[in-house]
């Protein structure tokens, strides 16, 4: 079927990138989906920064690509092999589909699926195929979605089906920015009431984390962020502590304005000042989480006589450290 796409063809183009214009909407065809896959109505997708991370090159993908990997939409038809999905049920996509038979999978670890990681870096579906193409062009998906499109054919492993009472425009969240922030809180982190949690970074990542920690009981909640809008946010949802790190450079002024150190520090902005910045709020015996994704290259310089003496734990968060398709539900009735 002839489907409207965009497209990705260079990356690494100089910003603006309303001037310089890296994505094209492309007239492309889709094919029809085959085992143990679905075609989707894409409904509602959502920006998030791993696009734009493709685009300026940090996160190199094959070229030609068809961006987007946070939606929601509406099963059309369904592939020989499911049958559990059928036409009009309402999906949200998930940017890691998970075989369920390599090791981290059996682990309970979806987010590190072995044949999963190679789909997405192959620009493949879960199975291997390119679906997408511009004449005698294949086109790679993105992470096993491009719902940057009207249609999508996507792996049965790639969507989970929700209820149709919540809206398209809230249920594309769930797929990536609300799974990956209050899963990295929930999963990752395990914050139980009582803790103490700071949230670096108040994109749809972080606070879905703020709002996870608010739900799991954490006496006290430190929002930094450098825009005020989103600080002014964060109050209403729960922070009881609002930090400009601008205003905040030495590690004293830090804790005093985060009412002293916390268990759990959260990264969720992807830059290495904003780890660093969750590291120093960090208490001793604590965690810093991050589950940003920064330049491949970026680094942090490790205290290892802090990390050892003061028993820190550091630890990465993808995808939610979950299962997709148990915590979508999960979340969608918290909320």
């Amino acid at each position: 079927m002839k489907i409207r796409a965009a497209v990705l063809r260079e990356m690494g183009l100089a910003a603006p990138y309303a001037q310089s214009r890296p994505i094209r909407i492309t007239e492309a065809e889709l094919d029809p989906q085959g085992m143990g896959e679905v075609l989707v109505k894409t409904r509602v997708a959502g920006l998030c920064h791993s696009d734009l991370s493709v685009i300026s090159g940090d996160r190199p993908r094959g070229m030609p690509l068809a961006l987007g990997h946070e939606s929601s939409g509406e099963v059309v038809q369904v592939g020989p092999g499911v049958d559990d999905l059928k036409p009009g049920d309402h999906v949200v996509t998930v940017f890691v589909p998970s075989c369920g038979g390599c090791a981290p999978c059996m682990q309970g670890r979806p987010a590190l699926c072995e044949p999963g990681a190679r789909a997405n870096t192959q620009g493949t579906l879960l199975g291997g195929a390119r679906r997408l193409h511009v004449g005698d062009e294949a086109l790679n998906h993105h992470l096993g979605v491009s719902c940057f499109a009207d249609h999508a054919v996507v792996s049965r492993r790639s969507c989970v089906k929700i209820e149709a009472e919540l809206s398209h425009r809230e249920a594309a969240l769930f797929g990536c920015a609300v799974l990956t922030g209050a899963g990295a809180i929930i999963n990752r982190a395990r914050v139980k009431p009582g803790d103490t949690v700071a949230v670096v970074g108040l994109g749809g990542v972080g606070l879905s984390g703020l709002l996870a920690a608010v739900a799991a009981g954490a006496r006290r909640v430190v929002a930094v962020e450098l825009d005020a809008d989103k600080r002014k946010l964060a109050r209403t949802l729960g922070a009881t502590h609002l930090i400009d790190p601008r205003a905040a450079t030495t590690d004293a002024d830090l804790l005093a304005a985060a009412g002293g150190a916390v268990d759990v520090a959260y990264d969720a902005a992807g830059s290495v000042p904003a780890f660093e910045t969750a590291y120093r709020l960090t208490r001793r015996g604590g965690m810093t989480v991050t589950s940003g994704l920064p330049h491949p290259k970026a680094t942090f310089a490790m205290p290892i006589a802090q990390l050892v003496g003061e028993e820190r734990d550091v630890l990465g968060s993808y995808l939610g450290s979950g299962v997709p398709a148990a915590d979508i539900g999960r979340y969608v009735d918290l909320y």
